[in-house]
């Protein structure tokens, strides 16, 4: 199992956090995804390695970044 964390801005609601969940959760190998509104913190977790580039284009997606 892998697990990688990532802080996500420009995220003001539940929907945008719900959002994000969503276009992370749609990437393949990725098993759980937990988004904390408040601190922007992402934790996304996988059976195998992530791929870090399909989950940066994921938030994205979502219309958020990931913090560098």
């Amino acid at each position: 199992m892998s697990t990688s964390t990532y802080t996500v801005v420009g995220m003001t609601c539940g929907h945008c956090v719900a959002s994000v969940k969503e276009e992370v959760g749609q990437v393949p190998g990725v098993t759980a995804v937990e988004v904390d509104l408040d601190s922007g913190r992402m934790t996304v977790t996988g059976e195998s390695a992530l791929d870090d580039a399909r989950i940066r284009a994921a938030v994205e997606e979502a219309g958020y970044r990931v913090k560098d």
